[in-house]
């Protein structure tokens, strides 16, 4: 690691990048009892740490190649990192971005004096394209996380801690995507401050780095959550996993809820929206204290990013009680009959409700679906679900039911009676112009659609939750048709969600 330090300490982004606070998050620091603080690198020029590793890697280039130009491929950060190196270096920039890109991350590219390519519906997609452009035009490639440059730039983020925070500190928590800030970080701090442990946090469904420490090789996952899009990563780069391998303590997975959480946690100590990615870290700082009953403690956690699109805020912002275990969604069944439901009101005590959803359906009993605000975090759905049982109330779960949180609780009331054979399944595709119709027409016209849902999100992959009739000789044929739409896809058609407020039985 004498190697990393060395670059570290001489790497070139402060001509662009600035030194960002650490500030203590006095709020979350109460509620964990415990000294958390803050690495606010959201408050870099393209509010994001990854103009430190592309500045450092481009302002290191020969004459020949930094005349010839650099190109990149990224749907967010990396890219404005380029653009605004490039822009200070004098070099010309090639950015390669999936068509899926939000256009408020192309316009951010574009102002920073970058041209744009769009090509693919992935990240994989745009950079193997911006691969065979090097090879036509002799571009130099700026990776975002897989190059020694790269990560001695990002590795500054540490040497700055260092200097800034000398006194006690327990634990940093740093999000791993392809894993170049990390190991840049590692590289320094476990050099200088070895007592120090350093937790990687990645999207449960976007593990690469935990899943090639457990392998004891990089793999390359075979589908990657796209919310953290900052992260979501199938595979950990390879240098970096050459140092994480050996310098990493611990890795923490976190969920979807628990991140729109975080970036909650992050809004109330600094007033500021960091985007998913972002709030990783604080995220898995979280889980961690709850995990080991930490207290006392001095944390940190890295905030990485504040580029999120406002539209994506009201997916956040429903999903943050859930996150924080401050709310339970549920499927109760009650007696079909007058004062049936002012008796399950008074079952739930004085409970906040925060969804009530209902309609009429069987003569025999009524299914609800039925937010509930939870005072205690850690026991309170418990409690909740044991007393309505205990009533004789029967009660499912869905609080971790993706199916019934993304799609079915805006649905409930649309029973029919006269549908046979549905099989239902729920769909992810790339969100761009005409992705909605050819979806469509992918599907075709063999098997009628009896249940169509879809909800934009604000990301780049529009949801879909369909019903389609399908008789039983014909199971087979439409199972192969669906694994040749190429579409991510989950069969829900068992999902105790649709079988208790979408079917007549």
């Amino acid at each position: 690691m004498d190697k990393y330090v060395k670059d570290i300490l001489s790497a070139k982004v402060y001509d662009v990048a600035v030194e960002t606070p650490i500030e203590e998050a006095s709020v979350l620091s109460q509620r964990l009892q415990n000294t958390v603080l803050l690495k606010r690198e959201d408050m870099q020029p393209v509010h994001s740490f990854k103009l430190r590793g592309a500045y450092n890697k481009m302002a290191g280039l020969s004459a020949e190649a930094a005349r010839k130009g650099v190109i990149a491929a990224s749907a967010g950060n990396h890219a404005q990192g380029v653009a605004m190196a490039g822009s200070r270096l004098g070099i010309h920039t090639v950015i390669v971005m999936p068509v899926t890109t939000p256009l408020i991350k192309i316009n951010a590219v574009k102002a920073l004096g970058g041209r744009v390519i769009l090509h693919g519906d992935t990240y994989d997609e745009a950079s193997a394209y911006a691969r065979t452009l090097v090879a036509q035009k002799g571009y130099t490639f700026v990776h975002a996380f897989d190059d020694p440059a790269v990560i001695a730039g990002q590795g500054t983020v540490g040497l700055e801690i260092a200097r800034q925070h000398t006194g006690r500190l327990d634990a940093i928590f740093v999000p791993v995507g392809g894993g170049g800030l990390m190991a840049g970080m590692a590289a320094y701090l476990k050099f200088i401050r070895p007592e120090i442990r350093l937790i990687a946090v990645e999207p449960e469904d976007s593990a690469c780095l935990k899943a090639a420490l457990e392998a004891g090789k990089r793999v390359v996952l075979p589908e990657v959550g796209l919310f953290a899009d900052g992260v979501a990563v199938a595979q950990v780069g390879n240098e970096p996993f050459r140092v994480l391998r050996k310098l990493v303590d611990e890795v923490v997975t976190v969920t979807t809820d628990e991140i729109c959480a975080a970036v909650k946690d992050v809004f109330e100590d600094t007033r500021a929206m960091s985007e998913p990615a972002g709030a990783v870290a604080i995220a898995g700082l979280k889980k961690y204290v709850r995990e080991h009953t930490l207290t006392g403690q001095s944390l940190m956690a890295v905030v990485t990013g504040a580029n999120v699109n406002f539209d994506r805020l009201r997916h956040i912002s429903e999903r943050t009680e859930l996150g924080e275990n401050r709310e339970a969604i549920l499927a109760v069944t009650i007696d079909e009959k007058p004062g049936s439901f002012r008796r399950f009101s008074k079952a739930l005590g004085k409970r906040y409700i925060t969804e009530f959803n209902y309609r009429y359906g069987d003569p025999a009993s009524a299914k609800i679906f039925v937010g509930v605000r939870l005072a205690d975090s850690e026991t309170g759905r418990e409690k909740l679900l044991e007393s309505l049982r205990r009533k004789r109330i029967p009660v499912v779960d869905m609080s971790d039911n993706e199916a019934a949180k993304l799609h079915i609780r805006y649905m409930v009331g649309g029973r029919n009676q006269a549908i046979e054979n549905e099989r239902v399944y729920r769909f992810e595709f790339p969100e761009r112009p005409g992705a909605f119709t050819k979806f469509l027409d992918l599907l075709g016209g063999r098997w009628n659609i009896s249940m169509f849902h879809y909800r934009n999100h604000g990301a780049a992959y529009g949801r879909v939750l369909c019903g389609m009739q399908v008789p039983p000789e014909e199971v087979k044929q439409f199972e192969a048709f669906m694994r040749q739409i190429g579409y991510r896809c989950w069969d829900e058609t068992d999902n105790e969600a649709y079988r208790a407020f979408l079917v007549l039985h």
